[in-house]
């Protein structure tokens, strides 16, 4: 009979005479649905020669225990066809009306199975008592039933066996019911036997009591299945998966709070959605390796998962008033540099420089300005003061060349001039002079105490620039790259 695993998409179950083992996580592997078609397809005409021969032998003997167990395989036989056109429609995949495939059409399936199974149960119950009542019935027992009987045992195992290794391949609930069941069918079988043989030796009370035992068992296996068809039609999440995945995304670097996490089982497939929270000072680039990183993690941990990551960035209260008008300017794709914050009898007073394409007209990029002005004011209060300076952007990729050889040769003299002149600056090196439509650009490396600060470099660097800049109006710009004194830069 079809039923629900534990909510976990492949948990696969042993029934016993008594109750189940505990759950044991096994993931999916690939396999054709022609597979689990074929497996449900032997299992219907198992079922059908089964109901026959148990009925032919119910009422050739008059046993009823024999004819409880014809009734159970008549079930299985109308259980297993509802099983296989759940499992055709379940392996369908997602429409634009079912967006997460099909797999519930097993779980409604096993539903459908788990009142069949309770009104089996009802039957043989009723019946049993008449005859423990003294409606009492001939019982013929005959080699061919306890024949009868046993071949059953022998045929449920065998599919049982198949139905339960494809189940478990496919993560068919389904299939992994009908294991379930056709195991439990095998000890009520054994039940019956036991009571023909009684029968035989001459107590016929044991023949009624035998069919209340099969009647206890199909109604442990239609609570078993119906308890699993509920949990994956209530969509229950996977036992322990919820709190596994919480710890494993709110210890992840950069996640500064899960907001949410939903997990709906449908098949094989656990459908995980999680809603995470971080800076919205983070980059783009690093918010978006955090989504890949987490959707691996959880892939990780549950292979069969479909996963979806939300993230949210939110304000900090830690952030600096740098780093919030720096955001701004980034989410409008907006270059500044020269950013001021300063802090004027209690009031912000905000200064930035604003690069914008140099053929721009004026217009245009003074609306650019005013509309990241009046959004800072709108983060930081109307109170505080902005202003921006409009200034061409560089070019992005300059043609050039080296510089000619007088040329370099005069700006290397006075560059090396100016630098012994600066005590904390040394080993002046890697210089390059090249030339383009802009102007003359001069690069060099030099080497400072490491404990010097940006401050006090920048100022000496900036010293050498002005001297440059002072002997030849030429040169547009000056780059001079700091480096620790110790410290050898490769790839130079």
């Amino acid at each position: 009979m079809a039923g629900k695993q534990d909510a976990l998409p492949c948990v696969a179950r042993m029934a016993n005479f008594v109750g189940e083992k505990t759950p044991e996580v096994r993931y999916a592997s690939p396999m054709s649905s022609s597979e689990k078609q074929r497996v449900v397809v032997v299992s219907i005409f198992a079922s059908l020669g089964l109901t026959i021969t148990k009925f032919a032998a119910g009422l050739a003997t008059g046993s009823l225990g024999i004819l409880s167990e014809a009734i159970h395989s008549l079930i299985d036989f109308g259980a297993t066809l509802i099983t296989w056109f759940a499992v055709r429609w379940s392996d369908n995949p997602p429409d634009d009306e079912h967006h997460y495939g099909h797999a519930k059409a097993e779980s409604v399936a096993a539903l459908v199975e788990t009142g069949l199974l309770f009104l089996t149960t009802a039957w043989i119950v009723v019946e049993a008592a008449k005859r423990l009542l003294g409606n009492t019935q001939h019982i013929e027992v005959a080699w061919w039933a306890f024949a009868i009987i046993g071949g059953s045992i022998i045929v449920d195992f065998g599919r049982a066996r198949a139905l339960r290794r494809v189940g478990r391949e496919t993560s068919s609930e389904a299939l992994e019911a009908d294991a379930l069941h056709f195991s439990s069918d095998m000890w009520s079988s054994a039940v019956v036997l036991l009571g023909l043989f009684a029968v035989w030796l001459g107590f016929p009370m044991a023949d009624p009591i035998a069919a209340i035992v099969v009647s206890i068992f199909v109604a442990l296996a239609g609570w078993r299945l119906g308890k699993r068809t509920l949990a994956t039609l209530l969509d229950t999440a996977p036992a322990g998966a919820t709190a596994e995945l919480r710890s494993l995304i709110e210890n992840s670097s950069g996640v500064l709070h899960l907001s949410s996490l939903r997990l709906r089982p449908a098949g094989p497939t656990l459908f995980t959605s999680a809603v995470v929270e971080v800076p919205r000072t983070m980059p783009v680039d690093d918010i978006v390796k955090l989504k890949d990183t987490l959707t691996e993690k959880i892939i990780e941990k549950f292979p069969s998962a479909d996963v979806t990551v939300t993230v949210n960035p939110v304000t900090l209260d830690d952030e600096t008033v740098f780093q919030r008008v720096m955001l701004i300017a980034s989410r409008r794709n907006l270059a500044i540099h020269h950013l001021t914050v300063q802090e004027i009898k209690g009031r912000l007073a905000v200064s930035f420089d604003l690069e914008v394409d140099g053929l721009m007209p004026l217009v245009e990029a003074h609306e650019h300005a005013t509309q990241l002005e009046d959004a800072i004011r709108s983060e930081l209060g109307s109170g505080v003061e902005v202003e921006s300076h409009i200034e061409p952007q560089p070019e992005r990729l300059l043609s050039g060349d080296e510089a000619p050889a007088k040329t370099s040769k005069a700006i290397i003299s006075l560059l090396t001039a100016l630098a012994r002149k600066q005590q904390r600056l040394s080993d002046l090196h890697n210089i390059r002079i090249r030339e383009n439509d802009q102007g003359v650009f001069v690069h060099y490396h030099c080497r400072f105490a490491p404990s010097e600060t940006i401050d006090d470099v920048h100022t000496v660097v900036d010293q050498i620039e002005n001297g440059l800049q002072e002997k030849f109006p030429a040169i547009r710009r000056v780059i001079a790259h700091a480096e620790p004194i110790g410290r050898v830069r490769h790839g130079v």
